[in-house]
């Protein structure tokens, strides 16, 4: 059965929704360029990458490419590209700070500590992120309030480093989509997703740290799931001292024992 026959159930304001989200699209690329969508080829950002073909706005995509995707995600790009004649920038982590990572910790260092883990997110995400973010005024990002506690509070423009030279604007246009609004627009519009998401695969991150979720799971329940709750970020959406971050080791809460 496919995600969109599974979840595609449009709110009954969806289409205020729609034009708000086109509106807001269009506002960013005025406002804020050069703009960048940061693509995790996710469900969430094929209808933004969708939306910004359909309307022709100038806005490029980069995908941080950390070198553990699901081979069914690094095949998105291509996709992309193919359909809307669009290039997709891939940014991958210094190769050989990630192979001395491996060498010391092992290829499953994820698993032993939160620590390790977001040290590993460090290197694969957070580096190559600021790499494609650098010289650009905005990004775009598809987060919805609805993913996760840590998430609820989510605004549709968030102001960073401001007054600091690096100075720019994170775009939410999806803050108020539900997951059936996603799926309902991706299904009348016939657009690309990723094939996991068939395979109950609600969020897709990394392959060892992503796994398919069960019927009343939570949809990032699926995310580092030998993990507490609390600790569910890489770091790309949480700032200095908030839910997911922590500014010191020994307040970082410890992982489940979990079979590596």
């Amino acid at each position: 059965m496919s995600a969109v026959s599974l979840y595609a159930k449009a709110s009954p304001d969806f289409d205020a929704k729609l034009t708000e989200t086109i509106a807001l699209l269009q506002r960013a690329a005025q406002e804020f360029s050069p703009l960048t969508q940061a693509s995790s080829l996710g469900a969430e950002d094929m209808v933004i990458t969708h939306l910004l073909a359909e309307h022709h706005i100038d806005c490029s995509i980069f995908v941080l490419e950390t070198g553990m995707l699901h081979p069914q995600t690094v095949a998105m790009m291509g996709r992309i590209e193919a359909r809307y004649a669009r290039p997709v920038d891939a940014y991958r982590p210094v190769a050989e700070v990630a192979a001395e990572f491996v060498s010391t910790h092992g290829d499953k260092a994820m698993y032993q500590s939160v620590e390790l883990r977001k040290a590993c997110c460090g290197i694969r995400k957070m580096e190559p992120l600021g790499r494609a973010l650098a010289g650009k005024k905005g990004w775009l990002t598809g987060l919805r309030r609805e993913q996760s506690n840590a998430r609820a509070e989510v605004q549709f423009i968030e102001h960073e480093f401001v007054g600091e030279p690096g100075a720019r604007a994170k775009v939410n246009p999806l803050a108020r989509w539900t997951a059936g609004d996603v799926w309902h627009f991706i299904g009348i519009n016939n657009i690309l997703y990723n094939p996991l998401h068939d395979e109950f695969f609600p969020s897709i991150g990394c392959a060892p740290c992503t796994r398919a979720v069960t019927l009343g799971e939570d949809i990032r329940s699926g995310r580092w799931w030998w993990e507490q709750e609390s600790a569910k970020e890489c770091g790309l959406h949480v700032s200095d001292g908030a839910e997911g971050q922590s500014s010191s080791i020994s307040s970082i809460i410890p992982i489940k024992e979990v079979s590596a």
